[in-house]
């Protein structure tokens, strides 16, 4: 294990915000000064939950789980696309969960993301976040989102 490079593999775990292009922009910067893999993960929320909360209510699916599907497929490869050498990888689940699970099964020695909540949306929603600092099975870096006025 000692012969292994520190960073060999970075993960950096997107969505579609202002933030999540933040922390993508400091592991481009991580992963081209340590090379290795760099790794360009989204997590859907399971789609299974949406279709069963329809059914217990008697309605409709809100989307169509396979449109959503390739949608993300799609926009994940064009935000790999823009770090030479990324990969695109899209996972579905609960969010915070399945990125520790995936980082653990594939080596990561450092997962990046984002921060972009208030308090209060932490503390009513969740944050992922703070989930990935507390269970990550590697160092994790936390992107803060831009001050006000840069």
């Amino acid at each position: 294990m000692a012969d292994r490079p520190p960073l060999q593999h970075v993960a950096c775990f997107i969505d579609d915000s202002e933030a999540a292009a933040r922390a993508l922009a400091q592991a481009a910067a991580v992963h081209e000064l340590a090379g290795g893999r760099l790794s360009v993960v989204h997590v859907m929320a399971d789609p299974g939950f949406f279709v069963s909360m329809a059914a217990a209510v008697g309605g409709a699916p809100p989307h169509d789980v396979e449109t959503q599907r390739e949608a993300a497929r799609l926009w994940l490869a064009e935000e790999a696309r823009t770090i030479p050498g990324a990969e695109p990888v899209l996972l579905e689940g609960q969010p915070e969960v399945a990125a520790c699970a995936w980082a653990r099964e594939h080596d990561c020695d450092l997962m990046v993301a984002a921060t972009h909540r208030t308090g209060l949306e932490r503390a009513l929603l969740g944050s992922f976040a703070t989930y990935v600092a507390h269970h990550s099975p590697c160092p994790v870096l936390l992107v803060p989102p831009a001050e006000r006025g840069r």
